[in-house]
């Protein structure tokens, strides 16, 4: 099957929209050497590093972020999905303003936390209870507390390159950058942790099912996300998220649906509501912080109520719940609630319909409503032994060739791009576009089909 040709197409929508930068700035790369002293490899993520150096940014505004140059990129990284409402988005801003107009104190309780609670109580029927949190990684570490002390068992299930953040618990055979990096695990952690969790395959009962038959009556939770975002998007096979709450059930295991991604992102609610599958215990983060740090771990009244002080699994913190996330996030699930979600749903098809003709060469879109990732792979890709079979070299060379004519993708092969309320069709028609030039002139797919 030939490629379509899209150079014409391609030259007319630069015509109308032209976000060409020079890439590698000089000062980007200045502040580079400059970080190399403090930061280790000069990041504060893993992922945020790619050769020779990674761009520095200055600001952002709507769709777009710019460098320390000034140079222009369209986003679809939007802080790995955590603004979604788009950047600066002035009716979220003002509503912000009213609820910070005089100084508040962190620490100590504040209306804001209750307000916000109320909101996705509302939303989300399964988190009847709530504590909030400063990140998607405390998110989860508190829910396997909690999911351990409620059921009195040792063993976590979680799936094969699943992530759920840094802590010790889940960084085994891990996702997102453990695995761009080819580190499926982390040097640290004690063998004894690595003893106290089991590793599922995602989207395979049959697996499931075994694991359960040898170690159900010890296994305390399973957790997941429901759809995969951290070996790029990975959707559950029809059934599995359901098969997962009928044999949780039948063994006495809690459900954890690890929703720090998917949370009120296809719709004000969670991914679960959309699927029928309620689980125990449900964690979010980054949309319902509107960019701001922020973290959530929820679930029945029931298993809440172990959470000190009404219980005895221990969590606390400075900053959780801190008014000034509390304002973000209030007026961000304002703006959602009256938002149509399906043009970033019909966007996000639109670029996965334009790279379709070159499925036979090796290039693959797994879109999930409005997020997506671009495989290099001759074959589907379902799951984490699938996943690390895509070209790593080949994305990145799209990722930097992207990067050059002013797109912005989440900079890793496993990781999610998102399509957020602040990108309009000609935006993402003129992207759509050079992702086809580049996958037909720059990377020369047609005549290099990928193995």
């Amino acid at each position: 099957m030939n490629p379509v040709c899209f150079c014409q197409l391609y030259s007319d929508c630069v015509k109308r929209i032209n976000y060409d930068v020079p890439y590698l700035s000089m000062d980007s790369r200045e502040l580079f050497q400059r970080a190399l002293k403090i930061f280790p490899k000069g990041v504060n993520s893993p992922v945020r590093f790619y050769e020779p150096y990674p761009v520095y940014f200055s600001r952002a505004s709507g769709s777009r972020i710019f460098d320390v140059d000034g140079n222009e990129y369209l986003d679809f990284s939007m802080g790995f999905g955590a603004n979604f409402a788009g950047y600066g988005n002035t009716e979220i801003l003002e509503e912000i303003m009213e609820y910070l107009g005089n100084p508040l104190p962190e620490g100590v309780p504040t209306e804001n936390e209750i307000v916000m609670g109320e909101l996705i109580r509302n939303a989300v029927p399964s988190i009847e209870m709530m504590r909030f949190v400063n990140s998607g990684t405390e998110s989860t570490m508190h829910a396997i507390r909690l999911a351990r002390g409620y059921t009195g068992r040792k063993l976590i299930l979680k799936m094969a390159g699943g992530f759920h953040g840094s802590h010790d618990y889940v960084l085994v055979e891990a996702g997102s950058g453990a695995m761009t990096f080819g580190i499926p695990s982390s040097r640290g952690i004690p063998e004894e942790v690595g003893k106290t969790v089991l590793v599922g395959k995602f989207n395979n009962v049959e697996n499931i099912e075994d694991i359960f038959r040898r170690h159900g009556n010890d296994i305390a939770a399973v957790i997941t996300e429901p759809v995969l975002g951290n070996m790029g998007v990975i959707p559950p096979e029809k059934d599995f998220l359901k098969f997962l709450r009928e044999i949780t059930t039948r063994y006495g295991s809690l459900l954890i649906f690890d929703e720090v991604i998917t949370g009120f992102r296809f719709h004000y609610g969670a991914y679960q509501d959309l699927i029928g599958v309620r689980p125990d215990i449900t964690t979010m983060g980054k949309i319902i912080g509107g960019g701001m740090p922020v973290g959530l771990f929820g679930g029945s009244e029931e298993i809440m109520k172990n959470i000190s002080p009404s219980g005895n699994v221990y969590q606390s913190g400075t900053f959780s719940a801190n008014p000034y996330t509390m304002a973000s996030g209030i007026a961000t699930l304002h703006f959602l609630k009256k938002s149509d979600y399906n043009p970033t749903i019909e966007l996000a098809r639109w670029i996965e319909d334009k790279l379709e003709p070159y499925k036979d060469l090796g290039v693959r879109v797994n879109r999930v409503y409005n997020m997506f990732t671009v495989f290099f792979s001759s074959h589907e890709v379902s799951d984490y032994e699938s996943a690390k079979k895509c070209s790593i070299p080949m994305f990145t060379e799209f990722f930097k060739n992207l990067l050059r004519n002013g797109i912005y993708l989440s900079p890793g092969q496993f990781e999610t791009s998102f399509i957020g309320m602040a990108h309009t069709p000609e935006e993402v028609e003129m992207a759509a576009f050079k992702m086809a030039y580049a996958l037909e002139y720059d990377l020369n797919v047609s005549g290099n089909k990928i193995q």
